[in-house]
C-alpha cells in the first residue's frame, strides 16, 4: 500500500513522456525517478529523522522531493511558506524533522533562515549520473506516509497523521469517481503544502500517468494564457480563484472549451460566481468537499450529478451521515445535523495529540467534521455551515455563509465575511465585512435594504463594514478569527 510504488511504475513506464510542466522546466518521466533516487541518497547520508521536511513552490521538484523522501522510507512534511516566522518554526520543531528539501529563491521568499540542522536547496544537489541507494522502501497501509499541518486559523497548526493507506485510498476513491486517465491534462495552482494540491493534483495525476501543467503563483492573465496553450481538461481552484478570472474581459469560452469538469473546493462557492462563470464562459463549476483529515477528498459533484449548492455523493468507500451534533442521534432526509465520516481514507490521528484525537472520533469511531450540513434524497450532501461559526440570535440557529451567499449577490459586492458579535440582549449579533467589486462604491444603508428583502429580520447583519481585502488563509477560507479582531477596531 506504498503511495510512491504506483508512481515508480508510472515512471518506469512512461520513462520520456512530459509529466510535469512547471514555471521552470518541463519534467519528463525519468527525470522525476532519477532526481527523487538522487534525493533519496541525500536523505540518507545528512538525516536521522523519519519526518522530512519539503518547503518548495507549486513545481514539479516538490513531487520529486517527495517522492525521494518515501524512496528513503521517511515520512513527507509538507511546509507552509505562507505562515508567519513563529508558525512556520512550530511546525518543524513539533515534527522534529532535521533536514528540509528547499530551494534558493524559496528562502528569499520567506526572508529568513528557519532553525533546523540542515536546510538543503536542490540547486546544491549534484543530479548527475546513477545514484547509489538503497531499492525503494516498502510501506505498510498503517505506516505514516505525510505528516501535514493544518493552517491553524484556531489555536496552533496540527499534526494530521495521515497514512500510506489513508493516500492511496483516496487516490483510488477520486479516480475511479472521476475517470482520470492518462489522457486527462490537469492545470494546477493549488499550493502542494496543502492535502487538496497534494493528493488531486500531484499524487493522483502522476498515478494514473496523466499530464499537470503547474504554475506557482495565481495571475488571472496567466491561468488564461495556460489554458489557451496547453488546453487542460481538468481544472480545480478555489472560488475566489473562479471569482478573478471573470475579472479577465478577454477569456470567452473558447479559451474553457477543452475542460471535462471545472472543481471548486476550500469554501462554498458562492451562487454569483458559479452563475457567472456559466453564463460568460460556458463551465458549469462542480463543488468538491473533504478535509485534511480525509485525505482530503470525501465529496465530488460530477457533470453527470450536477446539483446547485451540491458537493455531490460520497466517493466509493467513503461513509457519511448527518446527525445531530448534542446527541449523536441520526437526522432525516434534507435535515441538518454535523456531518460525520468513516472510510480508508480518514486519518490515523493528530501527531502527538491523543486527547484531541479521542475526541473527534465519536463512540462508534465516526469522524466529527464540524461543518453543518444534509443529505438530499439522492445521496448528495450540501453544507451549509460550520458548527463552530454558527451564530444564536435570540435562540435561533444563524449560519454566516446563508447571509454571506446574499451580500455576495449584491451588485457592489466581491466576498464578504460574517461572524457573530456578542449582545447583552440577543446573545449574539450577525456583523458583516464586504470586498467592494472593482469600482464600486460602498452603501451600508443599501447593502441592509438588500439583506432586508431576503433574509429573516433577525439574521439581517447588525453593521456591514467594508475592508479592502477579507482575511484568508492559503487554501481562501476566510479566518473569522481575524474579522473578530475587527469588532473593537471598527465599532461605532
Amino acid at each position: 500500500m506504498s503511495i510512491h510504488w504506483p508512481i515508480i511504475r508510472t515512471l518506469l513506464r512512461r520513462p520520456t513522456r512530459t509529466l510535469i510542466v512547471d514555471d521552470r522546466r518541463a519534467w519528463r518521466g525519468i527525470e522525476l525517478l532519477v532526481g527523487a533516487l538522487h534525493l533519496a541518497a541525500e536523505i540518507e547520508r545528512r538525516s536521522e529523522s523519519p519526518h522530512i521536511g519539503v518547503l518548495l513552490p507549486t513545481s514539479g521538484a516538490f513531487p520529486m522531493a517527495a517522492l525521494g523522501a518515501w524512496i528513503a522510507g521517511r515520512v513527507v512534511v509538507p511546509l507552509n511558506y505562507l505562515l508567519a516566522r513563529d508558525e512556520l518554526q512550530y511546525v518543524i520543531d513539533d515534527c522534529g524533522t532535521d533536514l528540509i528539501l528547499t530551494a534558493g529563491p524559496m528562502l528569499e521568499h520567506l526572508g529568513y533562515q528557519p532553525r533546523v540542522r540542515t536546510m538543503l536547496p536542490l540547486e546544491e544537489v549534484g543530479f548527475a549520473g546513477v545514484p547509489e541507494v538503497r531499492w525503494p522502501a516498502l510501506a505498510r497501509a498503517d505506516d505514516l506516509g505525510v505528516l501535514l499541518y493544518t493552517s491553524g486559523t484556531s489555536g496552533k497548526p496540527k499534526g494530521v497523521e495521515l497514512t500510506h493507506g489513508n493516500i492511496r485510498a483516496n487516490i483510488d476513491q477520486c479516480r475511479r469517481w472521476s475517470g482520470f486517465n492518462d489522457g486527462d491534462v490537469v492545470l494546477g495552482v493549488l499550493p502542494q503544502f496543502h492535502c487538496f494540491g497534494l493528493t488531486v493534483l500531484t499524487l493522483l495525476p502522476l498515478t494514473v500517468g496523466a499530464r499537470v501543467v503547474f504554475t506557482a503563483r495565481f495571475v488571472p492573465q496567466k491561468i488564461v494564457r495556460l489554458f489557451q496553450e496547453h488546453r487542460p481538461t481538468v481544472f480545480v481552484g478555489i472560488p475566489s480563484m473562479f471569482n478573478a478570472l471573470l475579472s479577465v474581459k478577454a477569456a470567452g469560452p473558447a479559451d474553457f472549451a477543452s475542460l471535462r469538469f471545472a472543481v471548486s473546493g476550500g469554501e462554498p462557492l458562492p451562487d454569483a460566481v458559479a452563475g457567472a462563470f456559466r453564463e460568460r464562459l460556458g463551465v458549469t463549476i462542480n463543488e468538491g468537499y473533504g478535509l485534511t483529515e480525509t485525505s482530503p477528498v470525501t465529496n465530488w459533484c460530477m457533470p453527470r450529478d450536477h446539483a446547485a449548492h451540491s458537493v455531490g455523493p460520497p466517493l466509493p468507500g467513503v461513509l457519511e451521515r448527518i446527525v445531530d451534533p448534542s446527541t449523536g442521534a441520526a437526522m432525516g432526509v434534507n435535515e441538518e445535523g454535523e456531518v460525520r465520516i468513516k472510510g480508508p481514507n480518514v486519518m490515523r490521528g493528530y501527531y502527538r495529540l491523543p486527547d484531541l484525537t479521542a475526541q473527534v472520533f465519536d463512540d462508534e469511531g465516526w469522524f466529527r467534521t464540524g461543518d453543518i450540513g444534509r443529505l438530499d434524497e439522492r445521496g448528495r450532501l450540501s453544507i451549509t455551515g460550520r458548527l463552530k461559526e454558527m451564530i444564536i440570535v435570540g435562540g435561533e440557529n444563524v449560519f454566516p455563509r446563508e447571509i454571506e451567499e446574499v451580500l455576495n449577490a449584491h451588485p457592489s459586492v466581491a466576498a464578504s465575511g460574517v461572524i457573530g458579535v456578542r449582545d447583552e440582549v440577543r446573545g449574539e449579533l450577525p456583523w458583516a465585512w464586504v470586498e467592494l467589486k472593482e469600482g464600486a462604491s460602498f452603501d451600508e444603508a443599501s447593502l441592509r435594504s438588500w439583506c432586508r428583502e431576503r433574509l429573516a429580520g433577525y439574521k439581517v447583519p447588525r453593521e456591514i463594514r467594508v475592508v479592502a481585502h477579507l482575511p484568508r488563509n492559503p487554501t481562501g477560507k476566510i479566518v473569522r478569527r481575524a474579522l473578530h479582531a475587527l469588532v473593537n477596531e471598527d465599532s461605532p
